[in-house]
């Protein structure tokens, strides 16, 4: 997706070999009229899949989920991370390590939202080691719904996340693939090689 990668190498910074912070339009500010493209893109995408709901993890997947529910017509349910007074009892829960932030987290949803006729797309904003990514789908199989694939709007190609689901058969559609961050410089993948 050309407006994303331009948007990424125009305000995206590159903290390490494997750290590029995005804050300024992704995961602390949120730039709107990208969120809108990137929703319709995902549902341009998913069009023939006929979802149902989208999950995602609070909380930088909640914007482009959203606007993929919006051209979707599909409800959007996210993954709490921390307990919450009012979600405490029938709850689909897995475990996610976040390399990123070097802890575990315990992230559930109330089996209200999500029952075995769903079809249920998968979206969140980076793609890495695949945990968060393979975390939602363990709560899609515990729920039995169908899964129609995953979206993510920002995959790290030089890492394993995305090798691990395209080799377990998983449909995904990554809108940048970054083939490396190397010397500061943000290298995109060839969309042919995607």
């Amino acid at each position: 997706m050309e407006t994303l990668q331009r948007k990424i190498l125009q305000e995206g910074h590159v903290l390490s070999g494997n750290v590029l912070k995005v804050d300024a339009f992704l995961n602390h500010q949120i730039d709107p009229i990208l969120m809108q493209a990137i929703g319709e893109e995902f549902a341009t995408r998913f069009q023939d899949a006929d979802i149902t709901k989208i999950l995602t993890l609070e909380s930088s997947g909640i914007a482009p989920s959203l606007m993929a529910g919006i051209q979707l017509h599909a409800p959007v349910i996210f993954g709490r991370k921390r307990q919450s007074l009012t979600l405490v009892d029938d709850l689909y829960t897995t475990t996610v390590y976040s390399y990123t932030k070097q802890t575990s987290n315990d992230i559930s949803i109330s089996k209200d939202y999500i029952t075995e006729d769903d079809v249920v797309l998968i979206i969140d904003d980076f793609l890495a080691n695949g945990q968060a990514a393979l975390g939602l789908i363990d709560i899609v199989n515990q729920t039995k719904a169908t899964l129609a694939g995953i979206g993510i709007v920002i995959e790290k190609g030089f890492q394993d996340g995305g090798k691990i689901l395209r080799e377990r058969g998983y449909r995904l559609e990554s809108l940048a693939i970054i083939e490396s961050l190397e010397e500061g410089t943000i290298t995109f993948r060839d969309e042919e090689t995607n």
